[in-house]
């Protein structure tokens, strides 16, 4: 199942999986985060913090009219999946700073997410995520 779940994921970061994190979240999935030490649990704060990792990780675009371009813009480099979990490690530039860490994700029998882990790496990456993410919440409160 965790095959189909993740074709499922890469869709919705792709943006062209028409029931989006709706489709793919459990009801009382659970979130874990590298900046809060609490677990949030339900769909709908683990909507909130992956939509506001999404507004944070885009990473940079590259400037294709430089002879020294590179990609900064967040990408899976490695997957491990087996029985009903997947690893999939990321890398992505926040302010020019190099962010690498993994998403653990697990999934039900149903195919849908029922916990939903991130973690980051180097320090200076968790302390410059941490900020733009406590700002991002901020502004999507209601």
């Amino acid at each position: 199942m965790i095959h189909e779940v993740i074709s499922k994921w890469h869709l919705h970061m792709a943006g062209k999986l028409p029931g989006g994190l709706d489709e793919l979240l459990d009801d009382d999935v659970v979130f874990l985060s590298p900046i809060v030490f609490t677990p949030q649990e339900g769909k709908a704060i683990t909507k909130l913090y992956l939509q506001a990792a999404g507004q944070t990780l885009p990473g940079e675009k590259k400037n294709s009219d430089s002879a020294n371009a590179t990609d900064k813009s967040f990408r899976y480099i490695k997957e491990v999946l087996n029985g009903n979990t997947a690893v999939l490690e990321f890398e992505t530039y926040v302010e020019g700073k190099y962010v690498n860490g993994i998403d653990m994700i697990t999934c039900n029998d149903a195919g849908k997410i029922t916990e939903f882990k991130v973690m980051i790496r180097p320090l200076q990456a968790i302390n410059l995520v941490h900020k733009q993410m406590g700002e991002m919440l901020e502004r999507m409160k209601p």
